[in-house]
């Protein structure tokens, strides 16, 4: 048996997906039904004793809703969560999916393909199974192939369903939150029955994010068993923990069955959005690490992938929709002598948008605020050594604009019903070609007229009405799906065309941060909320599940325009910086001491970036379990380490801080600290720690270690 990759047993009919830590263990039972045998730490020995099938049978019960069946549709007797429900032309509702053949395909990833068939009606399910060795992750999907000459309508489509070892007391982790307030990890212990994380908002949301932990409730940062997944899309979504009565854990997940209908005809595929899972034997933080770098090595677009993202000065909560060229040129000659290398026009650039009420989708530079349209600006940008970046809102139009008096049919609407706005604004309808195509246009007019590096995409409303004028009444319910399709489409047609601009997603915030965004943008703006203190628990929330290279966070001025709180500028950047650094404060407010600081604070943030965007995570003390936050970052060779220490409340101040340990660091080296000697041995750092010389309420840190 290979120590890794997919192997096939013929005699049993099974299949064991192995990688350094874990296997996963398909087979096909005597009656062609395909389940799921085993998810867990790696098995080295023979796994036959594995491939037995369910024999015990309980009243109101039957084989079938007693087996880990691995992709089970609605029919027969089955009573748990399907993943797949669809209604043939004939009316009958019930599906059955048995074992046809199957493909292994070994080119760079081991790709596993199982194939199943409706013995009576001509539905064809091919199972994707993708192995990545060194995550100890498995990227799957579906595909829903019509093979008839009838259309078929899927009424519910899940990606796949991933089984936990049976037993009780699975403690469930997961990021729950609202706008301002994203990523807030959440845990609770699962009872029978089900626990749903879900959207129905049209995009990922604030609310929720598609991603899980479960462990046994022991898990801690270092140790213990946990089983993680991350489903990779960006409209709506859906993930069931399934405990069942017989002490099986279920975790269904893939696009929202909410409001969806999908009219597969004849000869045409569906493919559902790739579900990750994985596992790790160390904790928490080594499932964020795995994943980290699965996402900075396989997810993140190849184009910058590898590239330090840039330090930017956004011109929003210094300006607002207050802005013009010659206040603008002040703040970019403000920003790069800090340091600032991309600058970044937000809202209020575009024709008619001097307030949130007009403006959106006409996307033509104002000739009143901008006479000689953005070349003079973006001339100033770039012979002050920065790239020149732009803020967009591309799916959404104001009524009061002359996109909408002209075309008032392409936003979602009900006839006969009021077009609800939120923030004063509609979205369009990009199921439609001419909306795509206008919006695609407008977005390219810009990015070829003007030297634009960085585009922030933003979306600051969620779905209402979600009708689709003039379509057939079968494709009403795909709009859900249809409209994250054609974001896709429009990025990634942008990429191509504009291969060296850099793509920011934003949402409010993080109301679209998934594995499924992260594929088109490069980075996100995870949430609206500047303030540093709510910034430490946002943050270490988005860590849990995304690499800190894709998270953008600013220093802004106090009192913060949100809590009205007020830290000091040191620690407002020590915050910001574990992720990639922004700034958004009113430069020509500042006075010579901030400057001061903030040249220091970039001249830092430079020197140990690599680290920060490159290295591995560790969070080493929690601002939910204490007043005291310790996160590390340690490159992949442990040659170098940066360690953040924070105060929040201290009950006893003027108390010396109790030694901080660090991890991931090599026993017998010697490192310096802040480029100071003689050194200190990884071991005594790891062992005993480091105490900070922190006292007081809201203080700061930054510890830099290299290896002498």
């Amino acid at each position: 048996m290979n120590m890794f990759g997919i192997t096939y047993n013929k005699e049993k009919r099974a299949w064991n997906l192995t990688t350094e830590q874990m296997s996963y263990v398909l087979g096909v039972s005597k009656d062609d039904d395909l389940l799921n045998f085993y998810w867990g730490a790696k098995l080295k020995d023979s796994l036959n004793y594995l491939f037995h099938e369910t024999s015990l049978a309980y009243p109101f019960e039957s084989y079938t809703s007693l087996s880990n069946e691995e992709y089970p549709a609605w029919g027969g007797i089955r009573y748990s969560e399907p993943c797949l429900k669809v209604e043939f032309i004939d009316g009958v509702r019930d599906c059955l999916l048995k074992f046809k053949s199957y493909i292994i395909e070994d080119d760079q990833v081991p790709h596993l393909i199982l194939i199943l068939q409706d013995p009576t009606y001509p539905l064809e399910v091919r199972l994707h199974y993708e192995l990545f060795n060194e995550y100890d992750i498995i990227r799957r999907w579906a595909e829903i192939i019509n093979n008839g000459t009838d259309p078929i309508k899927l009424e519910q489509v899940f990606s796949g369903v991933w089984y936990l070892p049976k037993g009780r007391n699975w403690r469930f982790t997961y990021l729950a939150g609202k706008w301002a307030n994203e990523t807030q990890i959440e845990e609770e212990f699962l009872k029978p029955g089900k626990k749903i994380i879900e959207s129905r908002r049209g995009t990922t949301s604030h609310q929720a994010n598609p991603f899980f932990l479960i462990d046994n409730g022991e898990a801690t940062e270092s140790t213990g068993e946990v089983w993680f997944g991350c489903l990779a899309w960006s409209g709506n979504w859906k993930i069931i923990a399934e405990q069942t009565p017989y002490e099986q854990l279920r975790i269904v997940g893939g696009i929202n069955d909410f409001d969806f209908s999908w009219h597969l005809e004849s000869r045409e595929k569906f493919i559902t959005p790739k579900f990750i899972g994985g596992y790790s034997r160390f904790g928490f933080g080594s499932v964020s690490r795995k994943l980290h770098k699965f996402q900075r090595e396989k997810i993140l677009p190849k184009r910058f992938a590898d590239k330090l993202r840039p330090i930017l000065y956004n011109t929003w909560e210094a300006t607002f929709f207050n802005i013009d060229e010659n206040k603008l040129m002040k703040l970019a000659t403000l920003a790069a002598s800090l340091g600032v290398e991309l600058f970044v026009v937000d809202d209020g650039w575009f024709k008619g948008r001097d307030n949130d009420k007009a403006g959106l989708g006409d996307w033509i530079v104002d000739p009143k605020k901008f006479p000689s349209g953005f070349k003079p600006l973006i001339d100033h940008v770039n012979k002050l050594g920065m790239m020149f970046g732009l803020w967009i809102e591309p799916e959404m139009v104001n009524p009061n604009s002359e996109l909408y008096r002209t075309h008032p049919d392409w936003v979602y609407n009900f006839p006969n019903r009021p077009r609800s706005e939120m923030r004063n604004q509609l979205i369009l309808n990009l199921c439609r070609d001419d909306v795509k195509e206008y919006v695609f246009n407008s977005i390219d007019y810009l990015l070829s007229e003007n030297d634009i590096k960085f585009i922030k995409w933003d979306m600051n409303r969620h779905f209402s009405e979600p009708g689709w004028p003039g379509a057939p009444k079968e494709r009403q319910k795909e709009i859900w799906v249809r409209h994250t399709i054609s974001v896709y489409e429009i990025i990634d047609k942008l990429r191509f065309r504009h291969p060296d601009v850099l793509f920011e997603c934003c949402s409010g915030g993080g109301g679209r941060v998934d594995l499924g965004a992260m594929e088109k943008f490069d980075q996100f703006w995870i949430s609206d909320n500047t303030d540093a203190l709510d910034r430490l628990f946002i943050q270490e929330g988005f860590s849990m599940a995304y690499a800190p290279k894709t998270m953008v966070a600013w220093v802004t001025d106090v009192p913060n325009w949100l809590t009205n709180r007020t830290f000091s500028l040191e620690y407002r950047f020590h915050v910001a910086m574990m992720g990639t650094l922004g700034i958004s404060g009113d430069l020509t407010k500042w006075n010579e001491k901030d400057f001061e600081i903030a040249k220091q604070m970039i001249s830092i943030y430079k020197r140990i970036r690599p680290i920060i965007q490159e290295g591995e995570v560790y969070r080493l003390l929690s601002p939910r379990h204490g007043n005291i936050v310790a996160v590390e970052y340690v490159t992949q060779d442990a040659k170098e380490a940066v360690l953040f220490v924070f105060t929040t409340l201290l009950r006893k101040s003027k108390m010396p801080i109790p030694p901080i340990r660090l991890a991931g660091l090599v026993p017998e080296w010697e490192y310096s600290i802040n480029l100071t000697k003689p050194g200190i041995p990884g071991k005594v750092l790891m062992e005993y720690g480091i105490r900070p010389d922190l006292t007081s309420d809201f203080q700061s840190k930054i510890y830099h270690f290299i290896k002498i």
